[in-house]
């Protein structure tokens, strides 16, 4: 799968002139967004480069993500050149509104096809988005295969390849690429506690206290927190970001010699209940 982590500007450059060339290819983008983070996932470039391009946005994960904040996002997210589904692109859930969508942004162009006697011509999709949002899952479910690699990290391929849907539409993946600069800390932030950026270039120990205290000041949060690692809401709001953390570990018995916290198999444990939807459904942005 095409999910490649790109640090530096050549390589963006690179990949900005791959989408580029290619994007006369296509009727339309689809552009695949992580729905905890619609903002912080959805590369800045890409608005600049695929312009008046007609664009289906996936907000995926949906189901990990918290429904309020997932219905105020779809609406954010749908104008008259782009029309946004919630899906997951694992169990396939949201995936049929796409060709209904995509009949509807395209009608002008269905409609000529019909005039000129090409009624079920097939339209040409190029998917984008940065690492780890579910490309691959995406792929391999509208194509019925499983060519496309999927790992619950990001990958290292970087070759374009075309897949057929059984929906007429033939899909283009396109590298994941990730900004080589973060403007704003929480945007690093976030890409890192999804998955988007490698935990091995991580100190996770520091990610697992960012998580701790993002939890302790979300008031939609605290409760699930709560609930998941059996703490009084009272107790949790009282400690620092790094004594949760600890006492997390504490709960679990995560203990080594000298009766110390494994801070490393918790900070682990933590990321891995968050980004499977252990501790509930969570949206980091509202």
């Amino acid at each position: 799968m095409n999910d490649v982590i790109q640090w530096f500007p050549g390589h963006m450059a690179k990949t900005r002139r791959l989408i580029s060339e290619n994007l006369k290819n296509v009727d339309f983008v689809i552009e695949v967004l992580d729905a905890r983070i619609p903002q912080s996932s959805r590369n800045p470039e890409i608005e600049s480069i695929c312009k008046d391009k007609p664009r289906i946005v996936l907000l995926n994960k949906a189901s990990l993500a918290n429904p309020a904040a997932n219905a105020s996002w779809k609406t954010k997210l749908t104008d008259k050149g782009s029309h946004a589904i919630l899906t997951d692109c694992v169990t396939g859930e949201g995936l049929s509104q796409i060709k209904p969508a995509v009949t509807g942004l395209l009608s002008d162009k269905i409609e000529r096809y019909e005039s000129k006697n090409m009624a079920g011509r097939k339209l040409y999709a190029m998917v984008l988005g940065i690492p780890n949002v579910g490309k691959s899952s995406l792929i391999n479910k509208l194509s019925g295969n499983k060519k496309a690699k999927v790992e619950n990290r990001p990958g290292v391929t970087t070759d374009k390849q075309w897949y057929s849907t059984s929906m007429g539409i033939e899909l283009l993946d396109t590298p994941g690429v990730l900004w080589p600069k973060f403007e704003d800390k929480k945007v690093g932030e976030n890409l890192a506690l999804t998955g988007a950026i490698r935990d091995g270039i991580l100190n996770v120990e520091e990610l697992a206290c960012v998580f701790c205290g993002r939890m302790q000041h979300d008031a939609s949060c605290l409760d699930m927190f709560c609930g998941r690692y059996k703490m009084a809401p009272e107790k949790v709001l009282s400690l620092s970001a790094y004594d949760l953390f600890l006492e997390v570990g504490r709960k679990r018995g995560f203990l080594i010699p000298g009766n110390e916290i494994d801070t490393l198999r918790t900070a682990n444990m933590l990321l891995e209940e968050f980004r499977n939807g252990k501790i509930g459904r969570i949206s980091l942005e509202g």
